[in-house]
């Protein structure tokens, strides 16, 4: 099983954005996936709970770990984390043990990126990363990559060398989605063309 940590400090990131629909676009593509959602708040379990049986299934996992827990996981193909905002200290170790990769995503705005930055600072002091075990990618949230917004934010990730995945848009698409546990890659496609666009980049490096 290959696990997925979607991860950034700050609240309103685009974190559960992110978890939810990569949970969706794997379980299209006939993946056996797991989302555990790590935040007291159950923002992905709450979509799970609105998602239809008709849908392709997620398998859904709460915030502790158990025997169970971790037999649900061996018989799936990913897991797909949703970190709460704020994770640190032993709890962000633990989640990058399980991680593959992990995404983080970020905003063009003054105090996403501080926090960002910080956050990142911490994930390169981590021996599962300094090892190599666990492999970073940005997500622009909520921009437009022809934007000044998104040339600030790539010149401020560049100190750090790591790949700027894709940029997804703000739209209403997502939200109206949610509203019914559909990720866009549930919709039919001249309802999302542009947004599937923005995640081919990024649904490439997770597989790759």
């Amino acid at each position: 099983m290959r696990a997925i940590l979607v991860a950034n400090p700050k609240g309103g990131s685009g974190k559960t954005t992110l978890a939810t629909n990569l949970a969706g676009y794997l379980a299209k593509e006939n993946q056996r996936v797991v989302m555990w959602d790590l935040d007291q708040q159950k923002s992905s379990l709450n979509w799970l709970a609105l998602r239809s049986s008709e849908l392709p299934a997620i398998t859904r996992l709460g915030l502790e770990r158990s025997e169970t827990s971790q037999r649900v996981m061996e018989k799936n193909d990913w897991l797909v984390l949703d970190s709460p905002a704020g994770i640190q200290g032993k709890n962000l170790s633990h989640a990058l043990k399980l991680a593959h990769k992990i995404i983080v995503p970020v905003q063009p705005s003054v105090f996403d990126m501080v926090a960002t930055r910080d956050f990142i600072d911490r994930l390169m002091e981590e021996k599962t990363i300094n090892k190599h075990k666990a492999f970073i990618g940005i997500v622009g949230m909520r921009v437009d990559p022809r934007t000044r917004a998104a040339s600030t934010l790539e010149q401020f990730l560049s100190q750090y060398n790591l790949p700027i995945l894709t940029y997804l848009r703000d739209t209403m698409v997502y939200v109206n989605s949610a509203f019914n546990g559909k990720s866009i890659f549930d919709l039919p496609f001249y309802q999302a063309e542009r947004d599937l666009m923005q995640w081919q980049p990024l649904t490439a490096w997770v597989r790759e």
